[in-house]
């Protein structure tokens, strides 16, 4: 499991729009990762309306942005659209990221168990490495948050 002061796991992803983002490439600027269960479900859609609304402060901040799960790009596309999304979203399908930030759980609803991405957040400082993190997040406010963090790097 990952904790603040490490290094932060690196990787290349194919994100939407068809590029891919390697993460030591981003240095040394402040990379937010936040990892969310599932394209266009009510929670990650306005975790995702949230970082959006307020992606220009982190870019004023020098900061990069993205969300992370396992969908492919091309649902992550039509949820950026659907939504009219401007954070990049990147697609973990094999979920060796997801494994490497320790976000992929075990979860129970309603009594059945089955493996899914904790909803989690990961600020990267400059040197690449973890500097805060947000487990079992609540989305309300919580874009908000990471922003406040960000500032006080």
């Amino acid at each position: 499991m990952t904790e603040c002061g490490q290094p932060a796991p690196d990787f290349t992803l194919p994100r939407d729009g068809g590029d891919t983002v390697t993460l030591s490439a981003l240095r040394p600027a402040p990379v937010v990762l936040y990892f969310y269960p599932k394209d266009d479900t009510p929670g990650c859609t306005k975790e995702a309306i949230a970082f959006t609304e307020i992606l220009a402060e982190f870019n004023s901040e020098g900061a990069h942005v993205f969300g992370v799960s396992k969908d492919p790009v091309t649902k992550h596309e039509k949820f950026r659209d659907k939504h009219s999304l401007s954070v990049p979203l990147l697609s973990d399908a094999d979920d060796t990221v997801c494994e490497a930030y320790g976000v992929w759980v075990e979860k129970n609803m309603y009594g059945r168990k089955y493996m899914g991405i904790e909803r989690a957040t990961f600020l990267i400082d400059g040197a690449g490495n973890i500097a805060r993190i947000w487990r079992k997040v609540k989305v309300p406010g919580h874009a908000e948050a990471v922003l406040d963090a960000v500032r006080a790097l």
